[in-house]
């Protein structure tokens, strides 16, 4: 073992290397020690499978003995409890060995497990933000008491915090910890490759005064993934090959929404392949079954949205398959290593693409990675909603709030948000002008509006910064399905509904809409599932390589099949006008319509249909690469339309559902909604550079 090894304590020593049989540490394991024990807040970074807990806990567990800590110690925070369910274990394992104990508290965890936990405080604590937020709300936990030992924090994929709104949440949480602990808590972040580790370290230390460093280990030893992107048409297709190809092996497939996960299980389970489904509207129990029959079977099968994309284990997975794309390369790199854990393994990818679309995104996304890009992370702008939020969650805690207390432990997370003190406490003051709040003798309390809208009937609704759909419940007798979205019930009259839930069909024998339950027995009709939710626009990058793939630039580190490689020749030479770092203005004389190939991203063309539509130039639709007139359009009129790019970004129009989407948005101004609604909408930077690039004018053909 290393020097950096000797460093740790010695019973921490002595089981690695007796107990848990280790020869030697990882690098991130090595290259961890000094900075955890030190104190220091410090993001750990490596490839999947890397070993980021033990980098985290091994010093964690040293400070542990050889300082005496008692109580509730660390905190291990993760954003899913199917991880949290996977980890604990592992955890266990660790605490155990040197006399110490670990448990986890989230939403699944039963009334009297928690009452246990209170009277006897575990060393480690597996969690979520949610339920730090309710321990502090309910009065049937006395969170000073439970929380005031708490020396450290563990973030555990702390990248899918920070990129949502449950990062300035747990931002939140963290400071409010902070001051109940009266200490800087030190906080230590997990994560695969970023790209941008430190920005990802300064989120994390949010303005603290501990040392903040990032430390990320070197990447795969294995080298570069293999890549193979397959044409393949239709789902039908897909199921098809997957069913014939790779048999004998355990593969991953990945869909980016629950209803095509739903219907491509049901095709492989056609097919008579050995299928099990992941995915968020599934029934804890069933999907836990299903992930551990897939960890257990060899020849099989399972089909999952991103659920399965962070650290959950599934057992030794040979191949990830991904139907169409994702949107991004970081999911793709989190995808990709579930895979090329053996020694003398890839990490690796097959993709089926069913669109024209898709293929050409699958494709820039391997190119993408051949040059070693990931996106860099950005915190979601302007959460004024978090204000309002924090406000109600402190006043229902407590009962009341000082108003010179305001925003407290809060300020910190607002000035890292770009939140000002004047909007911070204009937020308070709306609350209490709307009655959501009262304000008596320099104390805030509920009033009478916030009483109705987020009192203790709707205790739980304060414990989260995110909304959850209004999904109806699914039933086969005593047995609970999933859930899914209303109008999966639609049908024609004199039908029944057949809905999917787990790759199988269900017929609807009858529905209680007050009590949104959905009762069920198995079909053999082929039947179909909805959630709402639409496809994430594609970054500006992302288009960028995908023009770079049109204009005849296939990537190396990629295999394309004899079908893709035909199917790509007939997409370039319907865009062989593509050209490397210009735009394209494509007119079609018979329809008298341009098409302006901006290939910016869903965000920047948004902003400049805005900008065209405001010049009164008719805009007949838009996506991620394209924008498309009426008439013919030039390149000096689309200019001269576009150059206030950034006031045309403050005025873009806010759908009454997008504010509606934003939680606590009522307790704020509608103007301040469309305000936060607009930074998240807008790519001012992206549209401005699609502006300044050379537009070459053609002729559809």
């Amino acid at each position: 073992m290393s020097e950096a090894f000797g460093r740790l304590h010695p019973a921490v020593q002595h089981h690695v290397v007796n107990s848990l049989g280790w020869r030697s540490l990882r690098p991130l394991q090595e290259q961890s020690i000094e900075p955890v024990l030190a104190g220091h807040h410090a993001l750990l970074g490596a490839p999947t499978a890397g070993g980021k807990t033990e980098a985290a806990l091994f010093p964690l567990l040293s400070r542990m003995m050889s300082e005496r800590w008692s109580g509730l110690s660390v905190l291990y925070i993760c954003p899913l409890r199917a991880l949290l369910n996977n980890l604990l274990p592992r955890v266990q394992t660790y605490a155990i060995l040197l006399g110490r104990t670990a448990a986890m508290w989230h939403g699944d965890v039963g009334a009297s497990e928690r009452k246990r936990l209170l009277a006897d405080p575990p060393d480690v604590l597996l969690t979520t933000p949610e339920s730090i937020e309710a321990m502090f709300l309910s009065r049937r936990t006395d969170a000073t008491a439970l929380l005031r030992n708490v020396q450290a924090v563990v973030v555990d994929e702390i990248h899918a915090f920070a990129a949502d709104d449950r990062g300035w949440h747990l931002q939140a949480v963290l400071a409010r910890l902070d001051e109940l602990t009266g200490r800087e808590v030190q906080r230590l972040g997990l994560t695969a490759t970023v790209g941008n580790p430190d920005w990802l370290v300064e989120w994390l230390a949010c303005g603290g005064e501990r040392p903040a460093v990032a430390v990320m280990a070197d990447g795969d030893a294995q080298g570069p993934p293999d890549l193979t992107v397959d044409w393949v048409q239709s789902v039908p297709n897909a199921a098809r090959v997957v069913s014939k190809l790779h048999r004998g092996e355990k593969r991953l497939v990945f869909a980016d929404s629950r209803s095509r996960v739903e219907e491509f299980a049901a095709e492989l389970r056609a097919a008579g392949t050995t299928v099990f489904v992941s995915h968020s509207s599934l029934s804890r129990d069933d999907r836990h079954q299903a992930e551990k029959a897939f960890a257990e079977t060899r020849d099989c099968v399972i089909v999952s949205t991103s659920t399965l994309e962070l650290g959950i284990d599934v057992g030794d997975l040979d191949r990830v398959i991904q139907l169409g794309a994702p949107a991004t390369v970081a999911s793709l790199q989190q995808r990709m290593g579930r895979t090329g854990r053996r020694p003398g393994s890839r990490k690796n990818c097959l993709f089926l693409a069913t669109s024209e679309m898709e293929l050409l995104q699958a494709v820039a996304l391997c190119r993408l990675i051949g040059q070693g890009w990931v996106e860099p992370l950005v915190a979601p702008p302007r959460p004024t909603h978090l204000l309002a939020h924090q406000a109600l969650a402190r006043v229902l805690a407590d009962g009341r709030m000082g108003r010179s207390r305001w925003p407290g432990p809060i300020g910190r997370v607002a000035k890292a948000a770009g939140l000002g003190p004047v909007l911070t406490s204009a937020v308070l003051d709306h609350m209490v002008k709307d009655g959501v709040l009262i304000e008596d003798a320099e104390f805030v309390q509920i009033g009478e509006e916030g009483e109705r809208r987020y009192g203790r009937r709707h205790f739980m609704d304060v414990t989260s910064l995110f909304l959850t759909e209004p999904l109806m419940t699914v039933r086969w007798g005593q047995r609970e399905i999933g859930t899914l979205d209303p109008s999966s019930l639609l049908a024609r009259e004199g039908q029944r509904s057949t809905v999917l839930l787990g790759g199988k069909a269900w017929g609807v024998e009858e529905v209680e809409w007050n009590r949104r339950l959905v009762w069920v027995v198995p079909a053999d009709d082929p039947g179909k599932s909805r959630w709402n939710g639409g496809g994430r626009a594609l970054s500006a990058k992302v288009c960028d390589a995908i023009r770079e793939v049109a204009a005849a630039d296939d990537p190396a580190n990629v295999r394309l099949s004899k079908r893709t490689a035909a199917k790509l020749g007939e997409i370039r030479l319907e865009m062989s006008w593509a050209t490397s770092g210009a735009t394209t203005l494509e007119y079609e004389e018979l329809r008298e319509r341009t098409t302006w190939w901006t290939f910016a991203g869903g965000k920047a063309n948004h902003v400049l249909s805005a900008a065209l539509t405001a010049a009164g130039i008719d805009v007949m639709g838009r996506d991620d690469l394209q924008i498309t007139m009426t008439k013919r359009r030039s390149a000096s009129k689309l200019r001269e339309a576009c150059a206030d790019l950034a006031g045309v970004a403050e005025t873009l129009d806010v759908p009454p559902a997008q504010r509606d989407a934003v939680k606590f948005g009522d307790a704020l101004t509608e103007a301040e909604v469309e305000r936060l609604v607009r930074a998240r909408q807008a790519d001012v930077v992206g549209a401005s550079e699609a502006v300044t690039m050379q537009a070459i004018s053609v002729a559809a053909t």
